[in-house]
């Protein structure tokens, strides 16, 4: 059987958990859409993430990868288009490494896109009443270099996996209590979009072209 890999991240920032993997973590040996759902968590530490990703990539050998992370002030599921090749870290990683106009690939491309089909999933999210959005960035913490390092694997000849791409999503209701008047979204919530997401992902070949551009 084909296999998904989906990861989500450790707590970081002072928070006492993260909800990427609090929701990820509850796909573990999910069959879905003929593919089974492999998951691991990631270290939030720059370098050390894509090390470990890639030494799950080389273990799992998946036919896709979604990397989940928390998006804290956001209010809806995001869906990144692009990862650009910079670290600039406003606060220190777990392990105190806090970046600055570092490239994450020494010469490599400025950016890479989403090998998702991010608005069929955008579309197909708010169709079943989860709010949605296409993503302009992912910031330049750990969530953007990881996916910058997910989308430079996956550019190798070599690579056989098909898709790839980042999510990020809100904070969970009990973090945002600790935050008033952040937005949140629940786990059952944020669950049901990720298995809709991995559905719409395995089975769409061309993404849907409608405008779900930003002017700012």
């Amino acid at each position: 059987m084909r296999k998904v890999l989906v990861t989500g991240f450790e707590p970081f920032g002072g928070e006492r958990l993260n909800p990427s993997w609090e929701v990820v973590k509850e796909l573990e040996d999910l069959e879905l859409s003929g593919a089974r759902i492999v998951i691991r968590q990631l270290p939030c530490v720059f370098g050390k993430a894509i090390e470990a990703l890639n030494a799950a990539i080389d273990e799992v050998a998946p036919v896709m990868v979604i990397a989940v992370g928390q998006a804290g002030g956001r209010a809806d599921f995001s869906i990144e288009r692009v990862a650009i090749n910079v670290d600039d870290a406003r606060i220190p990683d777990n392990e105190g490494n806090q970046p600055v106009d570092q490239p994450i690939v020494n010469d490599g491309p400025a950016a890479y896109f989403s090998q998702l089909p991010i608005k069929a999933i955008v579309n197909g999210l708010r169709e079943a009443g989860i709010p949605a959005s296409v993503s302009q960035t992912a910031g330049t913490y750990v969530c953007n270099h990881i996916m910058y390092g997910l989308m430079h694997r996956l550019a190798h000849p070599s690579c056989n996996i098909v898709k790839g791409g980042f999510i990020h999503i809100p904070y969970l209701p009990e973090q945002a209590a600790a935050h008033p008047g952040q937005p949140s979204m629940s786990v059952k919530t944020v669950l049901e979009a990720l298995e809709l997401t991995i559905a719409i992902a395995l089975h769409t070949e061309q993404d849907l072209r409608v405008a779900e551009g930003a002017t700012h």
